[in-house]
């Protein structure tokens, strides 16, 4: 019985340390004609294979911007850095904007009808669209 509890204990103590995953959705302008999109819709946009719409990026050091690209893109930091840099390096695509944090990623996509970008789903207001949520 001692064991069953020091284990209980340790599990909670485990799942205490974890940092909890914010629901994180992507959002454009609420004048954007897209009213949804899908997984392979979005990643196209941030992997520099789609100029239909601007992606806004947060900072490499934001929790939210490694959990949105495994998510959705199936790809770790690593990864979509290495693949934007080939992409800016042979002139085929820019680099997309980076913006401090998810209000930052809010008010450029409220300016700009062609922006899209991903925020923490509880900061989301009327100022932007939810098109897709990667729960």
């Amino acid at each position: 019985m001692k064991q069953l509890i020091q284990a209980s204990i340790g599990a909670a103590i485990l799942a205490l340390s974890l940092p909890a995953m914010a629901e994180i959705v992507v959002v454009v302008n609420p004048k954007a004609a897209e009213a949804s999109m899908t997984k392979d819709q979005v990643a196209q946009f941030f992997l520099g294979k789609s100029t239909a719409m601007t992606p806004v990026d947060q900072p490499d050091s934001a929790p939210v911007r490694a959990e949105f690209y495994k998510k959705v893109t199936d790809k770790d930091a690593s990864q979509v850095k290495a693949l934007w840099s080939k992409l800016v390096f042979t002139g085929k695509a820019t680099m997309p904007k980076e913006v401090g944090d998810s209000a930052a990623v809010k008010k450029a996509v409220a300016a700009d009808p062609k922006a899209i970008g991903y925020i923490e789903k509880s900061a989301v207001d009327a100022s932007v669209k939810v098109i897709y949520s990667a729960s």
